[in-house]
């Protein structure tokens, strides 16, 4: 066992030495050619997925020496979960035939590969169940803006509420900062009512509800706070809730398999809502009760007109997804 730490370890100080990229939205399509490769032992494909800069400082014949080296201790690579993004590297727990490490990517903005590490893997749960392992893209189209979003009391009121700390309210508003185009008295005259939901990632329908009228503006239903919602699991066990939904508007059903982009529903003003807006947050298990709110980064999108990577928004923030 300590040879190949030893032997990886050296991978590491020979081949990263220089800046990368590592907030990449690409990075599980690397991660996912780089765990097929493998585990068919195409190790001069892998070896050309590095950098031109990678290259000259580890050459071919000890890159494939070292994941010959790493496959005859631990076998194929059955699953690569996401776990978090390091200053120098993309982290990934990498489950193979004997055991479990972490594997370490560092990938620049041409998509090669500049380092690769591999350790032993530690469990620590706690900290993966402080933000999203999934992708998310922004669950609207056009520009909304965040109402309440962020850490703080001052930023977000939601960080009361243990399932919802981190929850966002989003509305949309006109050029004159506005959410409504006239006087604000019907769900219509908003600029978010009616507009498109659409799923942030690949995931399960877990519950629906849509029996419940939208509200007036200004009145509430604090009888079934969420209003008509959906709650979708993903398939890293996060559950993202979409509440507030306009009643007799949801697409979908309770057990389907929806993709990235697949409209929900539209957003209303029922259940404990004032105005129409979108409320999104992401919980750690299904029940409101016993659940613990995740901070939701999304993977690429447009904040005040500047591009930004995973990125969690904050009350003000002016957001959209970029276009593709």
């Amino acid at each position: 066992m300590k040879k190949i730490i030893l032997t990886m370890l050296c991978f590491i100080l020979t081949i990263s030495i220089g800046s990368a990229q590592t907030k990449n939205a690409n990075s599980e399509d690397i991660a996912a050619s780089f765990k097929s490769n493998y585990n068919a032992s195409r190790f001069d494909s892998i070896y050309g997925m590095f950098s031109e800069y990678a290259k000259p400082n580890f050459p071919i014949d000890k890159t494939k020496a070292f994941l010959y080296q790493l496959k005859s201790r631990y076998g194929t690579m059955k699953s690569m979960l996401f776990l978090e993004y390091q200053p120098d590297f993309v982290v990934y727990k990498a489950a193979f035939d004997k055991g479990v490490l972490s594997l370490l990517l560092s990938i620049d903005k041409d998509n090669a590969i500049t380092a690769l590490y591999v350790r032993p893997y530690k469990d620590n749960t706690s900290a993966l169940l402080k933000r999203n392992l999934t992708l998310m893209e922004l669950p609207f189209k056009e520009e909304w803006t965040v109402f309440w979003g962020g850490d703080t009391k001052e930023l977000n009121f939601h960080v009361v509420a243990k399932f919802q700390k981190n929850a966002f309210d989003i509305v949309k508003s006109g050029r004159d900062g506005k959410n409504y185009r006239t006087d604000g008295r019907t769900n219509e005259d908003y600029y978010a009512y009616g507009q498109q939901l659409i799923a942030p990632c690949d995931a399960e329908v877990i519950v629906t509800i849509d029996g419940i009228k939208d509200n007036i503006p200004g009145k509430v239903n604090p009888l079934y706070a969420p209003g008509n919602s959906i709650l979708l699991k993903t398939k890293n066990d996060e559950y993202i809730l979409f509440a507030h939904i306009q009643q007799q508007s949801i697409r979908v059903k309770q057990g389907q398999a929806v993709k990235k982009g697949e409209l929900l529903g539209l957003c209303g003003n029922s259940g404990n809502s004032t105005e129409p807006h979108l409320h999104f947050h992401l919980q750690d298990t299904e029940y409101l009760n016993e659940a613990t709110g995740l901070k939701c980064y999304f993977s690429k999108l447009e904040v005040n007109g500047v591009m930004k990577t995973d990125y969690s928004p904050i009350k003000g923030d002016r957001i959209k997804e970029i276009e593709k």
